[in-house]
């Protein structure tokens, strides 16, 4: 986790602060004319707004790269039954996985090594039996039982 400053005016701890705080300069002198960025007079209802919308275009945008991925191997019908039936659980692993690696650089390592550690597996596995748990957990995920 990245060390939190005392004064934190000071500089930014975090590369969103790092990118986010030239974007945001030039709105300083809108701030004192009382003009807020979005279609609310309130600035939290508009940061909820930019946050909805954020959120909606990265998930639209996953979702269809997941399917684009999926859907080159095992055809569209299939890769969109296997991305939309995805359980709550896996879901939820994904996303603390992701915020365990966005919150650090120690984070982001022990994920990347994690990752390599499941790839050496799955290639130290004969090339078959790598393939056959991958399209059976797949199918699984699709609400598929069938051997296609």
């Amino acid at each position: 986790m990245a060390k939190r400053r005392k004064n934190r005016q000071d500089k930014p701890d975090h590369i969103t602060d790092m990118v986010g705080e030239p974007i945001s300069a030039p709105d300083r002198a809108a701030r004192h004319r009382h003009v807020v960025a979005g279609p609310s007079t309130n600035p939290a209802t508009n940061l909820i707004i930019h946050d909805i919308a954020l959120r909606s275009a990265g998930r639209l945008s996953r979702m269809a790269v997941e399917k684009a991925v999926l859907g080159k191997q095992y055809g569209t019908k299939f890769a969109k039954e296997a991305v939309e039936n995805r359980s709550m659980l896996q879901t939820l692993a994904a996303y603390g996985v992701t915020k365990v690696a966005t919150r650090s650089v120690p984070g982001a390592l022990v994920v990347g090594t994690g990752l390599a550690l499941k790839v050496l597996f799955d290639r130290s596995q004969s090339k078959r039996k790598a393939r056959r748990e991958g399209d059976r957990s797949l199918r699984r995920q699709a609400g598929r039982d069938d051997k296609n």
